[in-house]
């Protein structure tokens, strides 16, 4: 394990202490599930779930004007 040093304003940090006393954790274990999570990616290997598998390319060939697009490759992004 690697002791980690970072930069905060103080405001921040207070309210990241509240957070994670409301929420039974430590703030080093907030920062940790928070790195967790950035580096956890579906895998081309893993499956998609159901729900998602079903909708996947639905919109595919729905018309979408421009301003749309941005939306949409945001949200194929973000869930896929």
């Amino acid at each position: 394990m690697h002791k980690l040093t970072l930069r905060v304003e103080d405001k921040l940090v207070n309210n990241a202490k509240k957070y994670a006393a409301q929420h039974g954790k430590s703030l080093s274990q907030l920062v940790a599930d928070y790195f967790a999570d950035l580096t956890c990616h579906v895998t081309e290997d893993e499956p998609l779930p159901p729900l998602t598998q079903s909708l996947k390319g639905l919109l595919a060939d729905a018309g979408i004007d421009d301003a749309d697009k941005d939306y949409k490759k945001n949200l194929e992004d973000k869930y896929l």
